[in-house]
């Protein structure tokens, strides 16, 4: 599954066109508008992988590209919004208590826990809300429905799934791997920044294929045809 999932990409004669496409959108995502690209891009990966198609999609239809990629980036806003409150909250309320007990070693040993644990915390929730945004941005892009992301009903067998939990550790992997190799090209600044983009495009690509695989499999969703079926032509 794991060389599928890499070579996806060149499943397309016109993967290099693909991968320079959505390395240069990664290359500029300090503008945000690429960053809602490329997660167009993404759903765009899980639609067509959860129905069976083996071929990567195109970059065209900016329009509707730009509209699932702002979908997709509320849903991951929304979720990981959870544990920047609860960072906020125990992190800000901790130092507060450092402040404002100034000169007290009780306050500062009190408030530097209350950090360490704050940090943990945001850090646990953190990760399981990366967990949840791939599933959940998966049944919006299977309905095209926004709500859909939310529905924790819904998502909850898949997420509690082994073949979901394996394609997720596997993604999770292929984008770890892509950002050690990137942070071993830091020794050469414009090297590390440019390969670095292209790099993280292509390991996002991987586990979103895997993603989609999964989801559809797990939703026994119908492979699409590869013939249209003919029109059939009414009795004289």
């Amino acid at each position: 599954m794991i060389s599928e999932s890499l070579n996806y990409v060149r499943n397309d004669e016109d993967w290099i066109r693909t991968v320079l496409i959505g390395g240069v959108l990664s290359l500029l995502s300090f503008l945000v508008v690429p960053t809602i690209l490329v997660a167009g891009y993404l759903v765009r990966v899980i639609r067509s992988t959860m129905h069976g198609e083996e071929k990567p999609p195109a970059f065209d239809d900016w329009g509707d590209l730009a509209m699932d990629g702002l979908k997709a980036a509320i849903i991951g806003f929304v979720y990981m919004l959870i544990p920047g409150i609860v960072a906020g909250v125990l992190v800000g309320g901790s130092i507060f208590t450092i402040v404002l007990g100034q000169g007290s070693n009780g306050a500062s040993i009190l408030g530097s826990i209350g950090v360490v644990v704050g940090l943990l915390v945001a850090f646990v929730l953190g990760l399981l809300a990366a967990y949840v945004i791939p599933a959940a941005v998966a049944n919006f892009a299977e309905t095209d429905s926004l709500g859909k992301g939310f529905a924790i009903g819904e998502l909850r067998p898949i997420l509690t799934s082994g073949k979901y939990f394996t394609a997720w550790i596997t993604g999770f992997a292929i984008i770890l791997a892509a950002s050690i190799v990137t942070g071993v090209l830091s020794v050469v600044p414009l090297l590390n920044l440019v390969i670095g983009a292209f790099l993280t495009f292509y390991a996002a690509v991987a586990a979103y294929y895997l993603i989609g695989n999964a989801w559809g499999e797990l939703h026994d969703i119908q492979m699409q045809e590869s013939d249209e079926r003919p029109d059939e032509q009414a009795a004289i």
